[in-house]
């Protein structure tokens, strides 16, 4: 399953954009109830409008979305990598996510108290990024003594790793998250992947803002998104109170408080996502009366393997897919009548999988 890290430091939102988040999805979704696995971890669906469409259709009895893993992590504060606060915890908890969410404070509130004082968004960043980057750095210096006695043998394996090394060990230095692919080639990134470093996860930068900055920003939000566009990060605007609020509303409630602010989606919505978009996943879909299924899949994927991802069985024994894109289907309203659009198509081991692809494997045991 995908898991999201939710990152910031104390007085940001963070735990205020997490209750809601947690509360707004359970809503949603009977199949995938809010479940606390640990008290600060919940499971939310990925907004899919497509799915209803496509259950009325077919009458299905039943609608699973895709799902994603929030881990609200708590603890950072400036000396996290020194054991500061709840610091190796909150460290080990990040190692283990897919994406960091981190929640930047960009609203002035004399009641709030910011822990430094003042409200400084790209500050507050760079406390956060360092402590990413010295806890890593220790992690690299680690792994390059315990390698050196092989790399002096002249180990093949060895001195990739620990060219690597070098160069992620002079990266890091700089405190910044780093695009493994921008500085190194396919035999290095799999050689230290099993560090699991935090300064390499992908990264959304969530500004949180007073409900009268939730259109258009302010400027602390242009900062932001011009440091994580120098980045390569990503930037999502969310107002984490009014969040909170949008879960009491029920959906069309909501929807008409939103268009009230002038906003279309809710933040969370925009979140969730963006998530999916930084990992590079997009979602197919099978489709009959028993039930409405997404699943997520990268961006890339052969039919083979997506077909792997709903049971190992039909990868081996894949034969072919059978294909029909959801606007066609959503066009045409059924299965027969996209048959006879000519609009359903077979496709083999080579069919590179889109985005709302509604599919039928074929395979044989």
């Amino acid at each position: 399953m995908l898991r999201a890290g939710i990152v910031g430091l104390p007085n940001v939102g963070k735990s205020t954009l997490f209750n809601a988040l947690t509360a707004a999805k359970n809503a949603q979704s009977a199949n995938y109830p809010f479940c606390t696995i640990e008290p600060n971890v919940g499971i939310v669906t990925v907004p899919d409008d497509r799915l209803k469409v496509l259950a009325d259709l077919c009458k299905s009895k039943e609608i699973i979305p895709t799902v994603i893993e929030f881990v609200d992590i708590a603890g950072l504060v400036k000396g996290a990598s020194q054991g500061e606060g709840l610091g190796n915890q909150f460290l080990h908890n990040i190692r283990e996510v897919d994406a960091i969410i981190q929640v930047v404070r960009c609203f002035d509130d004399e009641n709030t108290i910011h822990v430094s004082g003042k409200v400084d968004p790209i500050s507050d960043i760079e406390i956060i990024n360092t402590e990413l980057a010295l806890a890593d750095l220790a992690s690299v210096e680690r792994r390059e003594a315990r390698i050196s006695k092989q790399v002096k043998s002249g180990d093949k394996d060895a001195l990739i790793e620990a060219g690597a090394l070098k160069k992620l060990n002079e990266l890091l230095q700089e405190g910044k998250f780093i695009n493994l692919k921008e500085h190194f080639n396919e035999d290095e990134i799999e050689a230290v992947k099993p560090l699991n470093l935090m300064s390499v996860k992908p990264v959304i930068y969530c500004a949180n803002v007073s409900e009268f900055d939730l259109k258009e920003g302010n400027d602390y939000t242009k900062r932001v998104e011009e440091y994580a566009k120098k980045q390569g990060a990503q930037t999502v605007i969310i107002c984490a109170r009014i969040e909170e609020e949008l879960v009491e509303l029920g959906e069309e409630g909501a929807k008409e408080y939103l268009e009230e602010l002038g906003v279309k989606d809710s933040g969370i919505d925009k979140m969730i996502k963006s998530v999916y978009e930084l990992l590079n996943l997009i979602t197919f879909i099978t489709a009959g009366e028993k039930e409405v299924h997404a699943w997520t899949i990268t961006r890339g994927t052969k039919a083979p393997q997506a077909a792997g991802v709903i049971h190992t069985d039909f990868e081996k024994g894949f034969i072919r897919a059978e294909v029909t894109a959801y606007k066609d289907f959503a066009e045409n309203k059924s299965y027969a009548a996209c048959k006879d659009k000519g609009v359903t198509r077979l496709e083999g081991k080579d069919y590179v999988m889109q985005d709302g692809d509604i599919v039928h494997f074929r395979f044989a045991v």
